[in-house]
């Protein structure tokens, strides 16, 4: 018998092993890591990581994900405390504010009485359904739920530019599924188009414009049309349209659609069964059919921002059958591949699920918006054709250029180049001539400050990234740096407008250097010193002026006032941000041991949950290159201690994973770099801060050498965070940096941990 027990315990450990080593990076991934909106529990209005947990596939057009609530801000469609599901949609935004956008072409199965509004209101009961969260299931290209009011199991999986849905009914014979045409996140669409191709195909578009709200509720100019082509595996018998009348002169910005005033105007719509054909201000389908016990009925969608003929060219090249389980493992093997793109050893499974659930999320946006044709929407509204570049869209410029897309710039060069050729190709078609900040389908949203297209043109320049047309981008940066600037005639100066248009005016000179351009270098180098000009030695810190020169009035809590000449911050937080001239800011403050000094406080007076705060706000973007300012200064080991400490107490595997908005890849990618041990103080700098990486051994496979740069940290642990010595390629390196033609080149970095810092190394 003991004999027995030892055979049985040794087989399980064996199966576990196997088990163990067969795991991929996308079995890693926890898509409901962030996946809440819920201000109270991020302890500020701007709501947690905002996530979603829904179906997608790296940098795809597609997400297909469930939607919990229409308004308010609640770009993702989803938060988890929520406890209704309106339906699922095929289109998506991830880790947005500003109150979000999409959310299109909404499936919902129901059963019993045709419904047609989502049900918000108690007055008005709709098609929402209550689910079930001890079966709800999100994976890499995977996400199931059961609707408990209809009993329906809806599981959905992705393809790069369609989707399929999965439908388990139960035995009724009011079954149906019905397809809300108006919804979208922030608003509504303003008009609609259907069409019953067969018994089984439907096809149309969704028209949104700012009138019917959506990006910044209308204020980011969205103007996009999504266009689908849709089958189902059940033959459509009994279908038609649902179309209500829009007054003409009604509002439809996302507090009109929220009210129930609207939402009394769409439960009046008229019912036109055995409609064919229709176009409206406010549509959508329905298909009822009756179902037997566990009936499978599946619905595949093919979506494009082109036309219908390239949504259909999308669907009928992605998923030509009806084999749910084979898209699935499609979508799965697309995220395996996309994520061992970083393969880690050591850390914990909380570690790694947190690490390989940030470089997901990293690779979500910059999206694809071309067909499979080569077909996409151009910023002059027409319709062109290229194989030279994939044309890319969600830009969300003054988040990512710090961490995200030097991520990208390292694994998927290509990606960069494409969002590079976008950004030119919309400043060229639009007629514009300058870069935007905060790109959406084409739209110059205007959202946030800054040009930070510069720096991502220029960090990619320096990388060796230069498949796009050079002297175009340069022209489009410098047109961006002189409409948005530092520029000479007197202006009002505030902090954070100042100090970002000065790092990207380096950037811009840097860029003036590379191609040639002498009589720009040093005019664009000068005006990246003006943060000194706005530097009072009065108060010892930076401070707004206007034209005039006059000081804005010092406030009694100072530099810790929120919006004091900032954006999103306070001056504390912002005026460290001169990535590119920290030595010049040591002097303006007294030295290099009074800036150690002041900067260390700002990180000692932080919470230790690291949520949203008046010092190190690791929840918004303005202090992300904070902690490697130690390293220019002269203290790694400050830069070692910080750095673990927000990779341990801000990022979890949980709901609230993500303290802060994730911003587009941002807050993700910071950690993915910062896990790693490695990660840029100044984009468009070529030199790499050294650190202290979560993991015991990080590959990271460069895409534009195709070579393996691996960091190795022997007696790493959470104790042993300090670096005692180096060695690269097997060499004493006492440095504490690494500039990237060594990562590019495939060289190996060892680290030795301890638990207390060496003060003598990196010096």
């Amino acid at each position: 018998m003991k004999k027995s027990l030892t055979t049985s315990f040794v087989l399980i450990l064996f199966v576990k092993i196997i088990v163990a080593q067969s795991k991929g990076p996308a079995d890693y991934v926890n898509p409901f890591i962030g996946a809440s909106t819920s201000a109270a529990k991020a302890g500020d209005a701007s709501g947690l990581g905002k996530t979603f947990p829904g179906a997608a596939t790296p940098f795809g057009m597609v997400q297909v994900n469930p939607n919990t609530i229409t308004g308010g801000d609640n770009g993702s469609g989803y938060s988890y405390e929520n406890k209704y599901i309106e339906g699922f949609a095929f289109t998506q935004m991830t880790g947005v504010g500003w109150y979000g956008d999409l959310g299109n072409f909404l499936v919902t199965p129901t059963t019993g009485a045709l419904r047609v509004v989502a049900g918000r209101h108690p007055e008005l009961p709709g098609y929402r359904s209550r689910y079930r969260k001890s079966d709800e299931i999100a994976k890499a290209g995977y996400y199931a739920v059961t609707l408990t009011d209809y009993h329906v199991r809806s599981e959905m999986t992705a393809a790069p530019h369609s989707g399929v849905l999965r439908f388990t009914f139960p035995k009724n014979k009011e079954s149906r599924i019905q397809i809300d045409l108006a919804r979208r996140i922030g608003g509504t669409s303003v008009e609609q188009y259907v069409k019953v191709v067969d018994d089984h195909t439907i096809q149309g578009w969704m028209r949104c414009t700012p009138d019917g709200g959506g990006w910044g509720n209308g204020g980011g100019d969205p103007n996009y049309t999504v266009y689908f082509y849709a089958e189902l595996s059940k033959p459509l018998k009994k279908y038609g349209v649902w179309s209500a009348h829009i007054p003409a002169g009604q509002s439809r910005y996302r507090e009109d659609i929220e009210s129930l005033k609207y939402d009394s105007l769409i439960a009046k719509a008229d019912i036109l069964s055995g409609c064919t054909e229709k176009q409206g201000k406010h549509l959508g389908f329905y298909t009822d059919f009756e179902t037997g016990s566990n009936e499978v009925v599946l619905l595949k969608t093919g979506i494009s921002f082109s036309s219908i003929e390239g949504a259909k060219f999308n669907l009928s090249n992605e998923i030509p059958g009806w084999d749910f389980n084979k898209t699935r493992r499609q979508a799965h093997a697309l995220w395996n591949k996309a994520l061992s793109k970083i393969s880690i050893q050591g850390g914990t499974r909380d570690q790694k699920i947190v690490f390989y659930t940030a470089l997901y999320h990293t690779m979500i946006d910059p999206r694809s918006i071309t067909d499979l044709n080569g077909e996409y929407p151009g910023g002059d509204s027409k319709i062109h054709q290229t194989d030279k570049f994939i044309k890319r869209s969600i830009f969300s410029g003054w988040d990512v250029f710090r961490s995200q897309f030097p991520l990208q710039a390292l694994i998927n060069p290509a990606v960069v180049s494409d969002m590079i050729n976008s950004l030119d190709d919309l400043a060229d078609r639009s007629g514009k001539g300058y870069l935007e900040r905060w790109e959406f389908l084409n739209a110059y949203s205007g959202c946030m400050i800054g040009n930070p297209a510069v720096t991502v043109i220029a960090d990619a320049y320096n990388k060796g990234i230069r498949t796009f047309d050079l002297q175009k981008a340069y022209q489009f940066s410098r047109n961006s740096c002189e409409k948005f600037g530092n520029t000479p005639e007197p202006h009002d100066m505030d902090i954070s407008g100042t100090l970002e248009f000065c790092f990207d005016e380096w950037c811009l000179a840097q860029l003036a250097v590379w191609l040639h351009h002498p009589e720009d270098v040093n005019k664009y180098l000068k005006r990246s010193e003006t943060y000194k000009q706005i530097f009072d030695d009065s108060v010892g810190w930076f401070r707004p002026k206007n034209k005039d020169g006059v000081w804005a009035p010092w406030p009694k809590d100072g530099r810790l006032r929120q919006d004091y000449g900032t954006a999103e911050s306070n001056g504390y937080q912002q005026g460290w941000f001169v990535p590119h001239d920290v030595n010049g800011v040591a002097i303006l403050m007294g030295g290099r041991e009074k800036a150690i000094a002041d900067l260390n406080t700002l990180f000692e007076h932080t919470p230790t949950n690291f949520q949203w705060n008046n010092y190190y706000n690791h929840a918004n973007e303005p202090v992300h290159l904070a902690p490697f300012l130690f390293n220019r200064l002269g203290a790694p080991w400050l830069t070692q201690k910080w750095v673990r400490r927000i990779c341990e107490n801000a990022y979890h595997n949980s709901i609230e994973g993500l303290v802060g908005n994730e911003d587009v890849g941002q807050m993700s990618a910071w950690y993915v770099l910062a896990a790693s041990g490695i990660h840029q103080e100044c984009p468009g700098d070529n030199r790499y801060e050294i650190f202290s990486p979560i993991f015991n051994k990080i590959s990271i496979h460069v895409g534009t050498t195709g070579k393996t740069f691996t960091i190795i940290a022997q007696n790493n642990s959470p104790q042993n965070c300090y670096i005692q010595s180096a060695k690269l390629n097997g060499k004493v390196y006492n440095k504490c940096y690494i500039d990237y033609k060594q990562i590019a080149n495939g060289d190996t970095l060892e680290l030795v941990m301890g638990p207390h810092p060496n003060m003598k190394w990196g010096q």
